[in-house]
């Protein structure tokens, strides 16, 4: 695949509702570049949060902060933060005041997958570089400091991929303290890719 022919997708793609958008990205690529080449990869699982009603979103009951700032504004947009060390990143999607997000969970490695291995380690194999949210933004060089930025604009931005010919809804991970947000139907992944998240 010729990376340099993969252009960012228009800013009206996130305009869809959140849980449609957390699907239509299924295939899509994230790309990053930095000064050490470029890194993407498709993606095959996501996860949607739709605050202020969901008790996992950080903007549950509107809950407005520094970190979550980002949220309220238009569609787009990156929202990184830190977990466990590891930083996660999601795409800022719902109407401006309404603040929502999809976590992108996992992606499939398309391009840079040597630069991958030299951020994740020589010793992995090939479906644990990218196999869950923390490991995928240490793989293609996606940092806290990416928050704010468009993913409509290079560096750091979705493009066209591939169609995905089969997806499946469940219940998210991780998220046992949210009451009976737990049981919500709002991660998608690529049935039977094997870079989808244990």
């Amino acid at each position: 695949m010729n990376v340099l022919s993969s252009r960012p997708v228009a800013a009206a793609f996130f305009e869809q509702p959140t849980l449609i958008l957390a699907r239509s990205l299924l295939g899509k690529l994230l790309v990053k570049e930095t000064e050490l080449g470029i890194a993407a990869g498709w993606i095959v699982e996501t996860e949607a949060y739709i605050g202020p009603g969901d008790r996992a979103a950080h903007s549950f009951g509107n809950r407005r902060t520094p970190r979550t700032e980002i949220m309220f504004g238009p569609p787009g947009y990156v929202y990184t933060y830190v977990m466990h060390t590891h930083c996660l990143v999601n795409i800022v999607s719902g109407k401006p005041d309404h603040p929502e997000a999809v976590l992108i969970r996992a992606v499939e490695p398309c391009i840079g997958i040597e630069l991958m291995y030299d951020r994740r380690g020589h010793d992995k194999k090939l479906k644990e570089l990218t196999n869950g949210p923390g490991k995928l933004t240490k793989a293609l060089g996606i940092v806290k400091e990416d928050y704010g930025r468009p993913f409509f604009e290079r560096p750091l931005y979705i493009a066209e991929g591939k169609t995905v010919e089969s997806a499946a809804a469940g219940p998210r991970i991780g998220i046992d303290n949210s009451g009976e947000a737990r049981e919500y139907p709002w991660r998608f992944w690529v049935e039977g890719n094997p870079f989808v998240s244990k």
